[in-house]
């Protein structure tokens, strides 16, 4: 039952809550003033730098979040090659476990790391993480195990594409952002399994772009950064900081053979393009100029009158390729193509390769001082041309020093080459001029300073008629291709002093 209060008896019940409440104000107050500074709801002042470093850190943590559902750890096995000998068992009795496990190789395992470009299950990772893998095992951000499928390889940009089959629960898949708009300078991140270690993030920032490594006939674009990458890391991404993979992680400069603050990563716009191409047609399709480049030397481009190194200079015209049809010369200096300006071999290569075959395009030569413009129809990289030399490079030089003969039928064929006569390079003293110019035994000499050698009476005469000390250019065949070389002998100190 509800008791009704007179107004009395109210207004004093009033009276009595105010005084509870006034003294509870008061004890609340003395409280206040006695607690240590860290419990009272006031806070210090926080420094802009602070701010900075708050806000940087919860970005590198987003990344984190955003990235590591789609990195996987990747194992591989490859099997040691059947044949062995009849009686292995018994054989294994009579040397005795430990000797004979030394002499019969065990399975070679690998470890590196991918990541998941799709929701179809492709993974995208480092050729030299599969390699020639008999068996590849990946292990998902959410510990579950499952075997991978090779999609694909590709060892020119060293790029390989993988595929699971998984029903339920694949991670989402990361997105790929644009490593052409990379700037020197800005934080990324590298993810992977470092030394084992699932889940590893190392933060550094892009340190250079467009980097080359190894030459040869490798397609390299390479991003440099200081972020940590260690053994594992291959194949894992790199990332800016917002959650967009921009690299692959490749390789690292080290003395030890772990971090020394060079890593480099395959950029992004390279990967979709090798990515696709493998998922679509299970081969890489590259554009075809037909030709072998070189970069220029100051003493070559002095010898061609060239009053720089920009450029790529022709030093072999493939006779069935599309450059020959469409005029190119050796000696040409490519400066342009289409809208790109072209500084130096690794751009032209990078560049051709990612054209269509048939498209045209618009190729601007130096020849003899003169600007030529000419058009050159792409054709398609044929699957012999992978692994021959596409690039070859010029050496220093200090001492003259090399010996040749006429061509025979037998050195002809050792050297792997077309031609009924000519002169073959027979020796190469290990300090000579020819030697600092990569001029090896088996070479051909084509022509020197211009006029084509056949004979030993060419070539002396050819020499008679240059000067070592102002520079003898000399056109070489290696392997079927054609170069240059630039050999000049240095002046001692005291003809410097005179």
């Amino acid at each position: 039952m509800n008791r009704t209060l007179s107004l009395p008896q109210r207004l004093q019940s009033v009276r009595a809550s105010k005084r509870v409440l006034a003294g509870l104000v008061v004890s609340i107050s003395l409280l206040s003033t006695t607690l240590p500074s860290e419990t009272r709801a006031e806070t210090a002042p926080v420094s802009p730098g602070t701010r900075l470093a708050d806000e940087l850190s919860q970005a590198f943590e987003q990344v984190a979040e955003t990235i590591t559902p789609s990195v996987v750890t990747i194992s591989t096995e490859t099997k040691p090659k059947k044949g062995g000998p009849k009686g292995t068992e018994q054989l294994r009795d009579f040397l005795g476990e430990d000797f004979f496990d030394k002499m019969v190789p065990s399975p070679q395992r690998g470890l590196g790391t991918g990541v998941i470009v799709d929701d179809q299950g492709h993974i995208l990772t480092n050729n030299h993480v599969i390699g020639d893998a008999d068996e590849v095992t990946v292990r998902l951000s959410t510990e579950k195990t499952v075997k991978a499928k090779v999609v694909g390889v590709d060892p020119r940009t060293d790029l390989a594409v993988i595929k699971i089959k998984v029903k339920e629960g694949l991670p989402k898949s990361a997105k790929l952002g644009d490593s052409d708009k990379l700037k020197i300078g800005e934080w990324v991140v590298a993810a992977g399994a470092s030394f084992g270690l699932d889940n590893t993030i190392t933060a550094g920032i892009v340190s250079a772009k467009g980097r080359a490594i190894s030459g040869g006939a490798q397609y390299e674009d390479f991003i440099q950064t200081d972020a940590a990458i260690n053994p594992g890391n291959s194949g894992g991404p790199l990332v800016n900081l917002r959650g967009e993979v921009v690299g692959i992680n490749t390789a690292i400069v080290s003395k030890s053979g772990g971090y020394m603050g060079i890593g480099f990563a395959i950029p992004i716009n390279m990967g979709r393009q090798v990515m696709e191409s493998l998922i679509t047609k299970g081969k890489v399709t590259r554009g075809w100029l037909g030709v072998g480049i070189q970069n220029l030397s100051e003493d070559l481009a002095e010898s061609f009158n060239y009053a720089s190194t920009e450029g790529a200079l022709v030093g072999h015209v493939d006779p069935k390729g599309p450059a020959k049809s469409a005029g190119l010369k050796q000696g040409d200096i490519i400066v342009q193509a289409g809208k790109e300006r072209i500084k130096n071999v690794n751009q032209l290569r990078n560049y051709i390769a990612s054209l269509k075959p048939g498209v045209g395009l618009d190729v601007t030569v130096v020849r003899g001082g003169d600007k030529k413009s000419l058009s050159v129809t792409i054709g398609e990289l044929p699957a012999q041309t992978e692994e021959g030399p596409e690039v070859v490079t010029e050496g220093e030089n200090e001492q003259l020093g090399l010996s040749v003969e006429p061509l025979n039928e037998s050195s002809a064929k050792r050297s792997r080459t077309s031609r009924t006569e000519g002169l073959v390079v027979t020796e190469v003293a290990p300090q000579g001029l020819a030697a600092k110019a990569e001029i090896r035994p088996g070479d051909i000499i084509v022509s020197i300073n211009g006029k084509d050698i056949a004979t030993i009476t060419d070539f002396k005469e050819a020499l008679e008629k240059g000067d070592v000390k102002k520079g003898i250019r000399v056109v070489v065949e290696s392997q079927g291709m054609e170069r240059f070389a630039f050999l000049r002998q240095q002046g001692t100190e005291e003809e410097t002093e005179e």
